[in-house]
């Protein structure tokens, strides 16, 4: 165990962001913290590094203990170049080279007990530097800036001048060379191409230290982490495995705790009409029981019932009417900004009904080449020529298609002037956007909101092909889960640009990768891109790549993935008969139950029936004994008497019948839970 947190509880006034949070990490535990925007993963960050104060809990870390923190915003203003500033993290290591290149300058002009004593001292130094990795510590500083997307040429560039999103990086690299026992990571791939995620992730799976990451990238997730701390309405609860692990736990764990409350309240429902029944019968004995019933009755821990997240925005893409075939095509595409070229001849098609995921580096052109298809930038060569009834929808990463003056309510209704107050609101209302929130100014909410406002708009235009830039970034996972559902759905043709390789893996059926050469392309998701993507580009440096005929090398199109695989068959076979025989018997069991069930509910209502003919004859007795003829007669009175004496011996009878078999029914009850 390096590091335990304790019942951690933090609150905003009223609003309670952290309750109870408890949780164990061991030497080389991967824990990835998961939940909506507004959770409190950041929050409990903080606290564990004691930026914030919990308001109650603790944190306990091991004796000696290091924590580095890669915050979401850095501030670095050292005037340092980008290699300067890294090497200041090794800056004990640096000291020992120069002492040691200071004691071999010496030794030249000593000799022997002066010599000997400094060659002791030398040995010391040379032993500590070689235990520090002293000698291969440049080489390590370069693989770890080039592997987070510095070219070497960057390395001078001085940290003051960078952008918010490489000054991360650099502090992300001063992080990782640091080599504390335990390294938290909030959202470090949100700057990140593909290429430095990927090289991250075998960074971290291969740390000898712990990890904590808060990140939404769930392929980076399944690769690296080995538990999983769900933040839900301030509760925190710990799943084993990765995250495609914690998503099926989570589903069945919140199906279990459904259907536990869901029987606690029939059987509470049960017991209470017991209760009521006993007391009915208003005699004695039964009271009694009735009492005792409700004594236990009050000793239940209620569940309370699993909460529904207000969270899922109601997001469907729906084509207003269906364009041609071909859908794009794209010939000799160039681009350049001030000197640099950032692709040449880039030539592909899209067919009605294609979802094209467009990756590649930072800085190879993937939004410019977008705008250029939306026809918002003109290009220095080639031509887009969309096909018949195509109808364009386009979601910008940067949101410049949002008006910073308009409140939320007010984007809508200029966009989309015919439509009346209550359809807006309840459009907003379905984007998580309700009450008194319609009515905040677009400049004013988070980078997440506004995605959901672009998201809205776009869901009303009708188009038939969507151009989405990046349209996962701020969503939380949830969000992207939907808005994976409402790509994979959608009627018409799509092509998008994302870093979000499970997104991209769940959506596209064509990959294609910008270079400043043009396009490769490949038939298939992300998955079937990684796999092929070596021997694609070793064929086409060696000028013998293959297609499918839909695009070149400014667009080779690789053939498409197999449609399917029966390579499980044989393992989804092993101890099929162990399962099937172990499957059937449970089955038969439940069978059972369920029909005993019945036929208990059965008994009771004949028992209660019973019971309630032989009281109603009672009650009609009772008032017979009033009646002058029978009052008068000995015998009549006698034989009523009797008959009344012997309903009441066979109500205590069928009640002691009914009470033994609602005890069976409990039971029948919880073995079918």
């Amino acid at each position: 165990m390096v590091l335990t947190c304790n019942d951690i509880s933090k609150a905003y006034g009223t609003d309670e962001i952290l309750r109870d949070v408890s949780f164990v990490l061991n030497e080389r535990e991967k824990m990835a913290v998961v939940g909506i925007n507004g959770a409190g993963k950041s929050t409990l960050l903080k606290i564990i590094v004691g930026e914030l104060s919990a308001d109650s809990g603790q944190v306990i870390k091991s004796k000696d203990v290091t924590i580095g923190y890669l915050s979401q915003q850095q501030g670095l203003t050292s005037g340092n170049t980008i290699r300067d500033e890294v090497m200041s993290v090794k800056a004990d290591v640096l000291a020992l080279e120069k002492n040691m290149r200071r004691c071999e300058d010496e030794m030249k002009n000593v000799q022997g007990e002066e010599l000997e004593k400094m060659l002791s001292t030398y040995n010391r130094l040379t032993h500590e530097f070689e235990m520090k990795n002293g000698y291969a510590l440049r080489s390590e500083i370069n693989g770890v800036l080039n592997g987070l997307g510095f070219a070497s040429k960057d390395f001078t560039e001085t940290v003051d001048t960078l952008s918010g999103g490489q000054k991360t990086r650099v502090a992300l690299s001063k992080l990782l060379l640091s080599q504390p026992d335990i390294i938290m990571l909030d959202e470090p791939t949100n700057h990140l191409d593909m290429r430095s995620v990927e090289w991250l992730e075998t960074f971290l799976a291969n740390y000898k230290g712990a990890v904590i990451i808060v990140a939404h990238d769930r392929y980076f997730l399944d690769r690296i982490c080995t538990k999983v701390l769900e933040i839900e309405n301030g509760k925190g609860r710990v799943y084993t495995g990765n995250f495609s692990d914690y998503s099926e736990k989570k589903k069945a764990v919140r199906a279990d705790e459904l259907k536990a409350y869901l029987n606690q309240q029939k059987d509470i429902e049960h017991q209470e009409k017991v209760i009521a029944t006993l007391k009915s019968y208003n005699r004695e004995k039964s009271i009694k029981r009735a009492e005792s019933r409700e004594k236990m009755l009050a000793k239940v821990e209620r569940l309370e019932r699993p909460q529904e997240l207000d969270d899922k925005m109601n997001l469907r893409f729906k084509p207003c009417s269906e364009s041609g075939n071909d859908v794009l095509d794209v010939k000799g595409l160039s681009k350049s900004f001030d000197g640099i070229v950032l692709f040449r001849d880039v030539e592909f098609s899209v067919k009605r009904g294609d979802r094209v995921g467009i990756i590649g580096d930072n800085g190879t052109g993937k939004t410019t080449l977008l705008r250029i298809i939306c026809g918002r930038l003109a290009p220095d060569t080639g031509s887009v020529r969309p096909g018949t009834n195509v109808k364009i929808g386009y979601y910008d990463q940067e949101h410049h298609v949002l008006n910073p003056d308009n409140t939320i309510f007010e984007e809508i209704s200029d966009t989309y002037p015919d439509m009346d107050n209550t359809r807006i609101r309840n459009l907003l209302a379905a984007f998580l956007f309700k009450g008194d929130d319609a009515f905040k100014l677009i400049r004013d909410i988070s980078g997440g909101e506004k995605a959901r406002v672009s998201l809205a708009k776009l869901m009303l235009s009708d188009a038939n092909l969507l151009i989405l830039d990046e349209p996962t970034n701020h969503l939380d996972i949830v969000s992207k889960e939907l808005l994976e559902e409402a790509v994979s759905g959608y009627g018409g043709t799509v092509i998008f640009v994302s870093h979000d390789r499970y997104f991209i893996n769940k959506t596209a059926t064509r990959i294609m990768e910008i270079t400043s050469d043009g396009v490769t392309g490949f038939d298939g998701n992300y998955e079937y891109y990684v796999e092929k993507r070596d021997e694609v580009l070793s064929a086409l440096r060696a000028g013998n790549a293959y297609a499918s005929g839909r695009s070149g090398t400014a667009g080779t199109n690789v053939g498409a993935a197999p449609a399917g695989s029966n390579q499980s068959a044989t393992a989804s076979g092993i101890n099929s008969t162990s399962q099937m025989s172990t499957g059937r018997s449970e089955w038969e069991e439940k069978k059972r139950l369920t029909g005993e069930r019945r036929k208990l509910e059965n008994d009771i209502a004949k028992c209660e029936d019973e019971i309630k003919r032989l009281e109603e004859r009672n009650d009609e007795i009772d008032r017979l004994f009033g009646d002058t003829e029978i009052a008068t007669s000995p015998t009549k009175l006698s034989e009523l008497t009797e008959e009344k004496e012997a309903n009441e011996e066979k109500i205590m009878a069928l009640m002691e019948s009914w009470e033994e078999l609602n005890e069976r029914l409990d039971i029948n009850n919880s073995a079918l839970l």
